[in-house]
């Protein structure tokens, strides 16, 4: 048995109703399929996703900003908390612990997430955010948009399983 597959949840620490029950369900689906949902182990798309994989049983590890619990409380759905000391640097620690990242909605830290692990070759799926193109038109192969979050978390798994293969 091999281990588990590893996908980052990445959005923004505030999120509308609509937006957190999106990645309430990518994080409920990602646990149910076995993988280790990471996060940035805060607020918002970070919450949510932490909540439903842990309502699912799965295993929830925060990356979080802060030094320690008293400068960086993680949400209370997150299982693991690994305390960086490195502010939003942590991001870069996010996506390259994760063999996918799954982008809900987000601002500008969500962005950058997403040009850190399309920077290192990991697999990026958008749901309900952005949606980056490279300006010389030419199209990214580690970047899909999904339509739902069933649909995201179907591409992020086979994303990451191509890359573990071919790894």
């Amino acid at each position: 048995m091999g281990r588990r597959l590893h996908i980052a949840v990445a959005g923004a620490g505030s999120c509308d109703g609509a937006l957190a029950r999106q990645a309430e369900e990518v994080g409920r689906l990602l646990a149910r399929a076995g993988a280790v949902v990471l996060t940035g182990g805060r607020t918002g798309v970070m919450a949510a996703a932490s909540s439903g994989a842990r309502a699912e049983g799965g295993l929830v590890v925060g990356i979080l900003p802060g030094r320690d619990e008293a400068e960086s409380p993680p949400d209370p759905a997150v299982e693991v908390a690994v305390f960086t000391g490195l502010g939003q640097a942590r991001n870069q620690v996010l996506v390259l612990s994760a063999a996918a990242v799954v982008a809900v909605g987000g601002t500008w830290g969500t962005l950058s997430e997403i040009a850190l692990a399309l920077k290192h070759g990991i697999p990026v799926v958008t749901l309900a955010g952005w949606r980056p193109e490279r300006p010389d038109g030419a199209q990214e192969p580690l970047l899909e948009v999904a339509s739902s979050p069933a649909d995201a978390v179907a591409r992020a798994l086979a994303a990451a399983r191509r890359r573990a293969s071919a790894g």
